[in-house]
């Protein structure tokens, strides 16, 4: 029973690198520093770790390039592929491999130098031949489908998606590794361009260089390390499509079936999460996956998200390292919003900690509104 794995294993490590711009180094040279600075934090070594999962936009065996690189031989390696929600899968398939003795030492790691390498998010990992004719600026107008879609049907305004904007900002204000600061105001992100109507260059994530690395072990080892351990209590995932014309519903994600499932794993409900970090390479993201996932009624989203109820002293802290939209995107963010979740529960966050955090919901993103995964992560306090 997937139950049996809540509770079994726990973060002991995690490390950022290159996060904004890195001159001069590759997407492996950044996975790599991000990987030996959670080692640092675990009080480890390469050699110890003997199990690798990883995602890339770069590599076609991800796997095999980042162990070649590191120079070690695992003995189980995942490099299962969803999109930027991969490394968020990732702590299941962790957890199932130490529990079942395929590995004793997890890394999940992610490296890009997207910003430097001339990257821009308009880009296309491979080519929608159903959707191509109309020329849609991918990925973009995705999820301005979705978001024209969510306005229609229930009534959501430009200026409650750019509430999600604001308060990001206002969290990454609070947070100096975060790559864009400063004052941003409602009417800043309804009069930046225009880039796929309704979704201005504001209400989209940045694009930056970055990589980061988690390290997992089993739980009865986790209290063996310098830091405070995070638990893994409960993860889901769900996809119902690939092209966002397949999409059932263009206001509904599969993120209402991961979340049920990761609440169901964890005994949790949405009542005992202290702070919430999902995927927001858009403004429509967040609110989507606030309905989703079940923090407030679909439809209702628009209302929850204004007047800084997600914001700094909000009723619901979200996206507290500055998320996606203004803290850092490098291609794929979900291994960001899993170490800002365990940084939140470790509780040095400095000006942005959540006080008395012991449950954090990480909730990940692929493709266009494709791949959702959600994970309930906890103390020692609520295993």
């Amino acid at each position: 029973m997937v139950d049996t794995l809540r509770g079994s294993s726990a973060i002991v490590g995690v490390g950022l690198a290159g996060c904004g711009e890195a001159h001069g180094k590759m997407p492996l040279d950044i996975l790599a520093e991000a990987t030996h600075n959670a080692l640092d934090d675990a009080g480890l070594k390469l050699s110890d770790i003997d199990g690798i999962f990883t995602g890339s936009s770069y590599h076609f065996m991800p796997t095999l390039s980042t162990a070649e690189y590191l120079g070690i031989k695992p003995r189980f390696s995942d490099g299962s592929m969803v999109g930027g929600s991969s490394f968020v899968a990732h702590t299941l398939n962790a957890a199932s491999a130490i529990k079942n003795g395929l590995c004793d030492v997890a890394l999940i790691c992610y490296g890009s130098n997207q910003r430097t390498a001339g990257g821009k998010l308009a880009t296309m990992s491979e080519q929608q031949i159903y959707e191509t004719p109309y020329k849609p600026r991918y990925p973009i107008s995705s999820y301005a489908l979705a978001a024209a879609r969510h306005m229609h049907q229930y009534g959501t305004t430009r200026e409650q998606l750019a509430d999600i904007a604001v308060a990001a900002r206002q969290w990454a204000n609070l947070n100096p590794a975060a790559f864009a600061h400063g004052d941003l105001s409602r009417e800043d992100v309804l009069n930046s361009r225009m880039i796929s109507d309704p979704i201005s260059q504001l209400d989209c994530c940045l694009v930056t260089d970055g990589g980061g690395a988690v390290i997992m072990v089993s739980s009865e080892r986790a209290k063996d390390f310098p830091n405070k351990p995070v638990y893994l209590l409960g993860t889901g995932a769900a996809h119902w499509h690939r092209q966002i014309t397949q999409m059932p519903d263009l206001t509904v994600t599969a993120a209402k079936e991961s979340g049920e499932r990761a609440f169901k794993m964890a005994g949790l409900t949405q009542s005992d999460v202290d702070v919430v970090e999902v995927y927001d390479a858009f403004t429509i993201n967040t609110l989507l996956f606030l309905e989703d996932l079940g923090f407030c009624a679909k439809g209702e989203g628009g209302q929850f998200v204004s007047n800084g109820n997600i914001a700094p002293g909000g009723s619901l802290p979200v996206n507290t390292n500055g998320g996606g939209l203004s803290c850092v995107h490098p291609g794929m963010y979900g291994i960001f919003i899993l170490i800002e979740a365990i940084q939140q529960l470790r509780g040095g966050c400095g000006a942005r900690q959540v006080e008395n955090a012991e449950v954090a919901l990480v909730h990940g993103n692929g493709g266009v509104l494709s791949s959702q995964v959600t994970t309930l992560l906890g103390t020692q306090e609520v295993l």
